[in-house]
């Protein structure tokens, strides 16, 4: 491509850099004063773009109603972030941040549903910018004048930012929050209204960047899911609560997203390079290389562990004779669910879905609540599972028998391979890494038709005959309840006990002779192999497999069954995915607007029993035998 082609690339990564920078920046803002890792964040930016285009409906016919237009919608999801804080995360902050966590991801799904029921399931396209809305020459290219402005509009806010943190009280606070929260307490400080001015602001600058959009791309209810991804790595590049380094981040990936544009297709070495398909990448790419080199960012700092020495987790407990008897009237219920299949058609493809859950949620468990390894792409194992088992059946022919056994062994082999980086980070570092790694895999998946199928994916991978109906569920039921025995037995075994001894204080853990980081990447593997066998046994169940099994939204689903369920025992993670598929099953087919009926069941857990659903049982029997 000509030099001209180059130059126009370089001026659109700098209009895209400057979105990118307005909704990182308050999720920068917010997770630096709170540690909160905000789910909800790229909600509140979608949310800004529809507030903006319904009053710019009524505003916009100037350049004064327009802009002013775009204030207000601003204005409102910052009073929006502001009642989210006061009347969601301020009762939760003292509860583990997975479960923080949690509450975001539920606000996702009941935002997402009040968009739909609000302005309807259609892509709604704003008016162009008043005094803006044509182009200009730049050689032989046009150039919307309205990029360049969001190229002046980005270092604007930057400068604004600084000023505010670096020449007012209250921003003197707000970076004496972010480095020592208890001393700023300590002080007299009044660290809930703090949060909450700090929550508002951040989603008045995440409803800007939304609302700033009208003019280049319709409202849409993808937008929260697409643009949360990439704040993410904005934040987590430039350094968690750097405003500089989001700013920093989001120049250099949106310009490596120009330069594979500008590229095109460049033939090295005899072979065609696309690279235009790696802008679905190259930004994860980016971000592992930093993360790799540099844990905690580009501009950051280390973060202190939130998890402090001398506040372990309760220790595990086996079960007593009450709760043998129930798993046994559980494996019961599971074994006679085909026997009604007259009376109950959908109970056992129901049954199915729930081990295959069970299994995937228990092996990430394994490695976040015995390890403290927190993992934001743990699809990637199931999705390198069942897509192996996919191609060995069908493509290498090698039978049903030895792809499902070949599962857990190429998912192993991915995560020993992903987990030598990966244990070197810890907290939200080694999370975003773990998602980095999924939307690689991801990618290739996605963009590798010859093998993969594309978007299409894979079908026609049914059981063989000797192993299909029933036989194939018993074999699941099988399958599922060994794991979950060998997984019981492990954490009882001296390696159990080593994990988390690592988990709960890793210096301590050296000090004795422990091996903490061959501990952790043990583990890692371990959950990595057991995700891998979760994605063999669902290929064959589903007769198919498609790029959906490794994307961010199966990685979250795992988490919330995981959370759910209760991160402390080890019969949460099969509580909580049972309870997450049956809920969300019952949900689909009873109202349109599932998602938000589902969301908010999960807050009310959230609030209610936020050490989970299972921990919340096991407390109660531990009160009632104190009792007796």
């Amino acid at each position: 491509m000509q030099l001209t082609g180059f130059i126009v690339q370089f001026l659109n990564g700098l209009a895209e850099a400057s979105s990118l920078f307005l909704v990182a920046a308050g999720l920068s803002l917010i997770f630096g004063v709170s540690r909160i890792v905000n789910f909800a964040h790229g909600s509140l930016y979608m949310t800004g773009i529809y507030i903006a285009y319904s009053v710019v409906q009524r505003w916009g016919q100037s350049p004064y109603g327009f802009w002013a237009s775009l204030f207000v919608a601003s204005l409102v999801v910052a009073i929006m972030g502001a009642l989210i804080e006061i009347l969601l995360l301020r009762r939760i902050y003292k509860a583990p941040e997975m479960y923080q966590l949690l509450a975001t991801f539920a606000l996702v799904l009941v935002i997402n549903d009040a968009a739909l029921w609000f302005w309807g399931p259609d892509d709604l396209l704003g008016p162009l910018a008043p005094g803006l809305n044509g182009s200009v020459l730049i050689f032989d290219r046009y150039l919307p004048v309205y990029d360049l402005a969001l190229i002046v509009i980005g270092p604007a806010v930057l400068l604004v930012l600084w000023l505010l943190l670096t020449r007012t009280r209250w921003g003197t606070l707000i970076r004496a929050a972010t480095q020592d929260r208890e001393m700023l307490g300590a002080l007299g400080v009044n660290q809930a209204w703090l949060f909450t001015g700090v929550f508002a602001l951040g989603a008045f600058l995440a409803g800007l960047g939304g609302a700033i959009q009208i003019p280049r791309q319709p409202a849409s209810l993808m937008m929260d899911l697409s643009v949360i991804g990439d704040a993410f790595v904005v934040v987590v590049v430039g350094g968690m609560g750097s405003i500089p380094g989001a700013f920093l981040a989001a120049l250099i990936i949106a310009e490596l997203k120009a330069l594979c544009i500008a590229l095109g297709v460049v033939d090295i070495a005899g072979v065609s390079v696309a690279f235009p398909k790696l802008t679905l990448v190259v930004e994860f790419i980016f971000m592992a290389c930093v993360l790799v080199f540099r844990p905690w960012g580009l501009l950051g700092r280390p973060l202190v562990n939130i998890r402090h020495a001398g506040t372990p987790d309760a220790p595990l407990r086996p079960g007593g004779s009450a709760f043998k008897a129930m798993v046994v009237l559980l494996v019961g219920v599971f074994a006679i669910l085909p026997m009604l299949s007259t009376t109950f058609p959908y109970a056992p493809v129901l049954a199915q879905d729930i081990l295959v859950a069970v299994l995937f949620a228990v092996s990430l468990h394994f490695m976040m609540g015995l390890g403290g390894m927190a993992s934001f792409g743990h699809a990637a194992y199931f999705g390198m599972g069942a897509y192996g088992a996919a191609l060995l059946f069908k493509s290498a022919g090698l039978g049903m028998a030895g792809s499902i056994i070949a599962a857990p062994l190429v998912a192993g082999m991915a995560a020993m391979m992903f987990g030598w980086f990966c244990i070197r980070l810890s907290g939200v570092y080694l999370a975003m890494l773990t998602l980095a790694f999924a939307q690689i895999i991801w990618s290739v998946v996605y963009q590798w038709d010859a093998v993969t199928g594309g978007s299409n994916g894979i079908i026609g991978i049914w059981p063989e005959p000797w192993l299909s109906g029933d036989a194939y569920y018993y074999f699941t039921l099988a399958a599922t309840i060994l794991v979950i025995f060998a997984i019981r037995r492990l954490a009882f075994s001296p390696f159990g006990y080593a994990l988390r001894a690592v988990r709960d204080s890793p210096l301590r853990a050296d000090a004795i002779g422990i091996h903490s980081k061959g501990v952790q990447w043990t583990a890692f593997i371990v959950a990595g192999s057991l995700a891998g066998l979760a994605g063999g046994l669902y290929v064959f169940s589903k007769g198919s497999t498609s790029p959906e099994v490794i994307t961010v939204a199966k990685s979250v689903d795992g988490l919330v069954m995981v959370l759910l369920g209760g991160i402390q025992t080890l019969f949460g993670p099969v509580v909580g995915a049972a309870s997450f598929t049956m809920l969300q099953d019952y949900f689909v087919g009873v109202t349109e607007y599932w998602r938000a009926l589902f969301g908010a069941v999960i807050l009310l857990i959230v609030l209610a029993f936020p050490q989970g659903i299972a921990g919340y049982c096991a407390r109660l029997m531990q009160g009632i035998r104190k009792r007796a």
